[in-house]
């Protein structure tokens, strides 16, 4: 909203990026020294960076998943195929044979 007036009828959240942008390029002769602030207002309106860093994010967290995940049916396989797998909680004899009196 380059106007300046937001749907409550206050200032627009961007605002403050179009007066930075409005005021250089009324400065200046070559309007690409205002290129700074002109991608500050465009994403304030927006958000292109903001979400490209959460798909990236988001594309990093399913990669890590999956290889959870893969991880997961491994031991999944291993429980599947009948092997016992112990946790470390339970001491067994290391000669095969429990003491009996």
């Amino acid at each position: 909203m380059a106007s300046g007036f937001s749907y409550t009828g206050g200032r627009s959240r961007c605002f403050a990026y179009w007066q930075e942008f409005s005021k250089c390029y009324a400065e200046t002769d070559a309007p690409s020294q205002c290129r700074m602030q002109a991608d500050d207002y465009l994403e304030c309106l927006h958000h292109t960076k903001e979400i490209a860093r959460a798909k990236a994010v988001k594309a990093e967290f399913i990669k890590q998943a999956e290889h959870h995940a893969k991880e997961g049916r491994k031991v999944a396989d291993v429980l599947a195929d009948g092997v016992i797998v112990g946790v470390g909680l339970i001491q067994r004899d290391q000669g095969g044979e429990g003491k009996h009196k």
